[in-house]
């Protein structure tokens, strides 16, 4: 608990860096070239849509009935560029909802944060804003019956409505102390969702949370650190919460230079993989030492009968070492990262050395032993114009084989989801959903794979007559069933 006269001092502090970065940002030059991450497939686009109207290829899955919603970044106004970083803009929900075989809509609406209701002359959406960042633009997902976007390091969760309308910044009914994350992580025995947070006002600890099925946190355990290190996702197997504490920390250097995301390689950071029990205390926690990386996300993990725990990530060799603007490693691999608890050694062996982001698995074999994954491939120069190659990768982790989808040139998908064809369906029988953007004609498609002919031609496609902008992570959410 923060004394009064902490807080007092922490205030005063703030305020006063506040102001140096508020006139150095005013001094800093502005960029002779567009911003990458404002231009090409990352150009926002200026208004909320509701289409009722949509061509449709193929047939929809009648059994596909809810709404695929993903987030990103899509600045309301123009923003500085010479501080803009792609992780900080205003976030949209881009959603499709189907039905009984239909595309019934689709609609993008704003997280009404500060800045957007400001510049859209609205009155401040209800519920808890963090000062001076309230921007939420990282995932969105369902939980105890309600639908959340969420980001990292930052302001608490937001409840969206049906209609992907702001209903309030929810700190899951008051019960969530300080930040959340943007990639916490269901525990399919219990429910609860597991996660763990950091927060760039208190870097000496990172915090292991998890929110229970009731939609209230029951677990708030602190995980001692130094340096403020910047964890963006964890992974949860049967008895342990995996912790990745690599080198990116915060760097008040380059806040105080004025710059917006104040994150940034750091070579003296020790890299380290925590394992902590479900229930343990977080001085109790079992860290092995790795060779220094950086993970934004991984595909899943679980334990061996021997002890050892598997992780499956796709690893950057660096992050932010050069870059003010968004990420910049020059190589990522996928790769299973094998922990002994004991020896407190990682063992790290490639599985596929083709650059590829955003892993995703049928979300039933969190924490378990599992057999596919699916990554979107990136270009080889891992320019920003191009956020995406033009395929997804799918790999047979047990046979160490994989297949491309190839969505043709100038076609970028972003992430795609898996969804069970039915509560009984094998682990890659189902369907993989997602946006594919096409540049040449500046629309989108929401495509519909068959995950067992991955190759093949979509099951079905939805043709939405404008481009948007490429974004980060979304889900399908079900419609309930009585």
């Amino acid at each position: 608990m923060v004394s009064a006269p902490q807080t007092f001092i922490r205030n005063v502090v703030n305020k006063s860096i506040e102001k140096v970065v508020a006139f150095n940002r005013s001094r800093m030059s502005q960029p002779t070239e567009p911003h990458p991450f404002l231009t090409g497939i990352h150009e926002p686009i200026n208004t909320e849509l509701t289409l009722s109207t949509l061509a449709v290829e193929g047939s929809i899955p009648h059994e596909l009935n809810g709404q695929y919603l993903r987030i990103g970044p899509n600045p309301i106004a123009p923003p500085d560029t010479a501080s803009y970083h792609w992780f900080l803009g205003d976030g949209m929900v881009h959603g499709l909802c189907l039905r009984d075989g239909q595309a019934v809509w689709y609609k993008n609406r704003w997280i009404r944060s500060h800045a957007v209701t400001a510049t859209l002359s609205e009155p401040p959406s209800p519920g808890p804003h963090r000062a001076n960042f309230d921007t939420v633009n990282t995932n969105v997902l369902n939980h105890a019956g309600k639908t959340w976007a969420l980001v990292e390091a930052g302001t608490c969760p937001v409840e969206l409505d049906d209609d992907l309308n702001t209903v309030a910044y929810n700190p899951f009914e008051g019960s969530l102390e300080s930040s959340f994350t943007a990639h916490p992580h269901t525990n399919t025995n219990t429910g609860e969702l597991h996660a763990v947070c950091y927060d760039a006002r208190d870097r000496q600890i990172i915090r292991y949370v998890i929110v229970g099925k009731d939609g209230r946190v029951r677990r708030n355990e602190p995980i001692p650190v130094k340096n403020g290190p910047m964890v963006h996702d964890c992974m949860i197997t049967k008895n342990f919460v995996v912790v990745l504490d690599l080198p990116v920390t915060f760097s008040m250097k380059s806040l105080l230079s004025g710059h917006s995301f104040p994150y940034r390689w750091d070579p003296n950071h020790e890299a380290r993989v925590g394992l902590l029990s479900h229930e343990g205390n977080g001085s109790d926690i079992i860290w092995s030492k790795v060779e220094p990386c950086f993970v934004f996300h991984p595909s899943n993990g679980y334990e061996t009968n021997d002890g050892r725990v598997i992780l499956d990530v796709c690893v950057h060799d660096s992050m932010f070492a050069s870059s003010t603007q968004g990420p910049d490693s020059k190589r990522v691999t996928f790769e299973r990262w094998t922990i002994n608890p004991v020896s407190q050694h990682v063992e790290r062996s490639v599985i596929d050395s083709n650059p590829q982001e955003f892993p995703r698995i049928d979300e039933r074999a969190i924490g378990k032993p599992y057999r596919y994954a699916y990554t979107m491939a990136l270009p080889n120069d891992h320019t920003a114009a191009a956020i995406s190659e033009n395929h997804l990768i799918k790999h047979d982790l047990e046979n160490d084989r994989r297949e491309l989808h190839d969505f043709g040139n100038g076609c970028y998908p972003g992430e795609f989801v898996f969804v069970p064809k039915h509560a009984n369906a094998s682990e890659d029988e189902g369907w993989l959903l997602g946006y594919v953007v096409n540049m040449p004609e500046k629309t989108t498609d929401f495509v519909i794979l068959n995950a067992q002919n991955f190759t093949g031609k979509p099951q079905a496609t939805v043709r939405i007559p404008h481009r948007i902008p490429a974004g980060f992570h979304g889900n399908w959410l079900p419609e309930p069933t009585e």
